[in-house]
């Protein structure tokens, strides 16, 4: 590896619902410096295509960048299946086994989870939007969408009142 690494270590699902995270948590350390990526899946339980395909265009970044490396260490079986069927080991290294995160990942632990949770406000924002407008489009949405109403508006809510 060349210079200083952002590791990502991945808990529970890499999905669709946390690849806009990524992709935006990334993005902010290449435009910093960065170039060296390591993806750890030691305690993903799975991931779908729209996380594999954001982790290649991570390593497709870099290498129009013509510098920098991703490497997806910890990587289970059926991980490997996966991302090898897609052909993705021929843009990034895979392996089985790999070191433990340094200490200086935290800070990257915690910018990662701060843009987690305003893309979660912001897809709340966006189905309560969508949802008024259903209502306002037609009266009678709204006693077919009350409970969602309400329950989107007391999320906002929490989310306000947690900041």
């Amino acid at each position: 590896m060349n210079g200083p690494a952002v590791w990502v270590k991945v808990q529970g699902k890499g999905s669709f619902l946390n690849s806009g995270s990524l992709k935006q948590f990334t993005q902010e350390m290449v435009n910093r410096g960065y170039r060296e990526f390591i993806i750890d899946l030691e305690d993903c339980a799975a991931m779908d295509s729209t996380f594999m395909g954001t982790m290649a265009g991570v390593a497709l970044r870099l290498r129009e960048l013509g510098q920098g490396h991703l490497h997806v260490v910890h990587c289970g079986e059926r991980s490997r299946e996966l991302l090898t069927g897609l052909g993705l080991d021929q843009i990034f290294s895979i392996h089985q086994n790999g070191a433990t995160s340094p200490e200086c990942h935290q800070l990257g632990s915690e910018r990662m989870r701060d843009a987690i949770e305003r893309e979660k406000a912001e897809q709340a924002r966006t189905m309560l939007e969508a949802h008024e407008a259903l209502c306002a489009a037609a009266p009678e949405n709204f006693l077919r969408f009350k409970d969602v109403l309400d329950y989107l508006k007391q999320d906002l809510h929490t989310e306000k009142a947690t900041k």
